[in-house]
């Protein structure tokens, strides 16, 4: 697959993010880019991703909802689990350009309109009273002490002998 552009790493990483479980929905993979890019890419680049990636069967359709294929499977379960986001980006980076398609498929690109609903359902969600679920989670702060108050040993314990 050549040339490789940084949206569709992003994209991969994202939707391998997004739909863990079952196939994600658009405002899912948006989630999921935000978090992982801090930034959502325009309408136009993400259609020219998801075309570009699904031509090649890098992606699936399932019922309105979009998946990985078996080829970017391979590609996102080779990556070191605990490498920062730049060093996956540029992981996927690599495995696509050495990625060679099994055939062409017919693409499964997102309309502007669905793409742009997407974006507009995912900062109405992050702007109203729920949380993102895919945020990670704030570290608890551990104090000095495991228990709070004051412990001390029974006075009228017994030893066995």
């Amino acid at each position: 697959m050549h040339p490789v552009h940084d949206i569709d790493a992003l994209l991969l990483l994202a939707m391998a993010l997004a739909s863990k479980r079952r196939a994600a929905e658009l405002f899912e993979i948006m989630a999921a880019l935000d978090l992982i890019h801090g930034a959502i890419p325009s309408e136009g680049k993400l259609g020219e991703a998801f075309r570009r990636l699904s031509v090649n069967g890098l992606i699936d359709e399932v019922d309105g909802r979009f998946t990985l294929g078996p080829g970017a499977q391979k590609i996102v379960a080779g990556l070191p689990r605990k490498a920062d986001t730049a060093e996956r980006i540029f992981g996927v980076k690599a495995e696509l350009s050495a990625h060679v398609a099994q055939g062409e498929k017919a693409p499964c690109v997102p309309t502007v309109e669905q793409l742009s609903a997407a974006i507009a359902a995912h900062r109405a969600a992050g702007q109203g009273a729920g949380q993102n679920l895919l945020m990670p989670k704030p570290k608890v702060v551990e104090t000095e002490h495991k228990r709070p108050g004051h412990w001390r040993k029974p006075t009228g314990a017994r030893r066995r002998g």
